[in-house]
């Protein structure tokens, strides 16, 4: 928790406190990009089961928030996804209405939530942007969590047109750093990798990545995406939502990404890759246009150096990182 030093105006409540943006959030605000007149409170799952309505409602009557950054949520890897989709799209129904109701009950002035480009339509142009949320089904690998998630942009547009609430989404594209989930069944694609590396320079065997190593995607490292998150918070007023991505020219093939990771690693081993496992959407070019038109000379991280970090993170914290 952090304190607010002089009057307080803002009382922050940051759901999913525990997980990658939560604690990325937590770091930036701690590292000198809080304000005096902001108090911080990051809880986690242990604090308050948010599927449940009374535990959400008795977690904002002891905080008491004016502003909310809504991350909690069930998610999981491609595989992960494909097993259990009914759970994702119950679970997190769940969890956000009892957000955003309880948020609306008590007053809250703005709910900031986290949505993911995995929303977007599996059949469309290139690249998405923030007005082709609902313009056809989401792939079938991850329909219950992507339309779960998009159910949060149909609420909050319901709460501002009844309500007059100023309730948002961001959708970053794939964001990674230190405290992600690192297991390499359930975990997202460049934190399993990581640990997939870190193994097998361990065992001296060959590193096996899952898939043609084809797909491509924007990767977006997780204190990038925390000080976005700050501006959204204090500065952004639509209720329609925004991609916080790096731009179309900085994706990168899942090989690619893989490379960074053995460079970094120091790995020597060989490279093989299973085509029998599946690849997922081939891609999801995003659009940073909107975001740029706001913030045209934000400095995003670049990807190597990012992925430097984050393997060092995995590395000193190996014992204790979530895998």
């Amino acid at each position: 928790m952090t304190e607010a030093t002089g009057p307080v105006a803002k009382r922050i409540l940051v759901t999913g406190g525990s997980g990658l943006v939560g604690r990325a959030i937590e770091k930036v605000v701690a590292d000198g990009e809080g304000r005096p007149d902001e108090k911080w409170i990051f809880v986690s799952s242990r604090d308050a089961n948010l599927t449940n309505a009374a535990e959400t409602k008795a977690l904002f009557e002891q905080h008491k928030p004016t502003h909310v950054i809504h991350l909690a949520a069930m998610v999981g890897g491609l595989f992960k996804n494909i097993r259990y989709n009914l759970d994702f799209w119950r679970r997190n129904v769940h969890i956000n209405d009892n957000v955003l109701h309880t948020a609306y009950e008590t007053g809250v002035q703005k709910v900031v939530s986290c949505l993911s480009t995995c929303i977007f339509p599996d059949k469309t142009t290139y690249p998405i942007d923030e007005s082709m949320i609902h313009n056809g089904p989401p792939h079938s690998s991850n329909f219950g969590y992507s339309y779960a998630k998009r159910m949060i942009d149909i609420q909050n547009r319901g709460y501002f047109e009844q309500h007059g609430c100023r309730f948002t989404a961001v959708i970053p594209t794939n964001v990674f750093g230190p405290h992600d989930n690192f297991n390499i069944e359930d975990g997202h694609v460049l934190p399993g990798l990581i640990h997939k590396v870190y193994l097998a320079k361990q065992t001296g065997s060959a590193l096996t990545i899952w898939g043609t190593g084809k797909p491509r995607r924007q990767f977006i490292y997780s204190l990038d995406l925390a000080r976005l998150f700050l501006w959204v918070l204090r500065e952004y007023d639509e209720v329609e939502p925004i991609i916080l991505s790096v731009g179309e020219e900085d994706e990168v093939s899942i090989r690619e990404a893989a490379e960074a990771i053995v460079e970094a690693m120091d790995f020597r081993g060989e490279l093989v890759f299973d085509t029998t496992k599946a690849d997922g959407q081939f891609k999801k070019t995003a659009s940073n246009a909107k975001l740029r038109r706001y913030l045209p000379s934000f400095q995003f991280t670049p990807f190597k150096q990012a992925v430097k970090e984050t393997c060092a993170w995995f590395s000193a914290n190996y014992t204790n990182a979530r895998k």
